[in-house]
């Protein structure tokens, strides 16, 4: 079973909805016991970074995220969720994120005949052997939305990047830890097979 953390933040239904047209058995659940059982973990999310990590200290969900990612279950970060598994953010700032993984959230410069927030489909660069990506075409084109951006702090953990105003890292992977700054629930069949793969790890 895949438990998708439910933390009151949006998208949670159209991530459940795309794990269910996979086949694959899901639950949106804050219970503690329930995503502790399940054999992989989802945070996605869309909002803003402060008021998620308040929600998820709330709710108790800090403390099972961690034990979660130290039982090595496979564990997947979505647009905000990307976010939040970092150190911190430029939207918050004195907020701590999890920490899964070092590396800060920043906000995008201003540029002319750039809007922010970020939205819409952009092609991605892809590192050779990343897991999330098997079977996916090249410079695949996926869907994004969001203000503030990842700068991974090691590069070695960057599986695909974008550009858009300056380089984005789209796409993480380490050890159990997978995180995508797009929305492969809303990118297609290149999106629901980045879903499957990580179902199938």
């Amino acid at each position: 079973m895949i438990a998708i953390i439910d933390y009151d933040a949006g998208n949670l239904k159209s991530v459940e909805k795309a794990l269910q047209y996979l086949g694959e058995e899901c639950k949106c659940t804050r219970d503690a016991q329930e995503i502790l059982k399940a054999d992989k973990v989802i945070l996605p999310g869309v909002g803003a970074f402060g008021d998620a990590m308040e929600k998820l200290e709330n709710f108790g969900l800090v403390d099972v995220i961690q034990r979660v990612v130290k039982e090595s279950k496979p564990f997947l970060g979505i647009c905000l969720g990307l976010q939040l598994m970092f150190e911190s953010s430029d939207e918050a700032p004195g907020v701590q994120g999890l920490s899964l993984l070092p590396g800060k959230i920043v906000a995008f410069p201003e540029k002319e005949g750039y809007k922010i927030p970020h939205m819409g489909w952009n092609s991605l660069v892809v590192k050779q052997g990343a897991r999330l990506f098997q079977g996916v075409e090249e410079n695949p084109y996926v869907y994004f939305v969001h203000s503030f951006y990842l700068e991974a702090e090691e590069k070695s953990d960057v599986m695909a990047t974008t550009e858009y105003i300056t380089q984005v890292h789209a796409s993480v992977e380490h050890g159990n830890l997978f995180a995508c700054q797009f929305h492969p629930e809303k990118s297609g069949e290149t999106g629901l097979k980045m879903l499957k793969n990580f179902c199938a790890l």
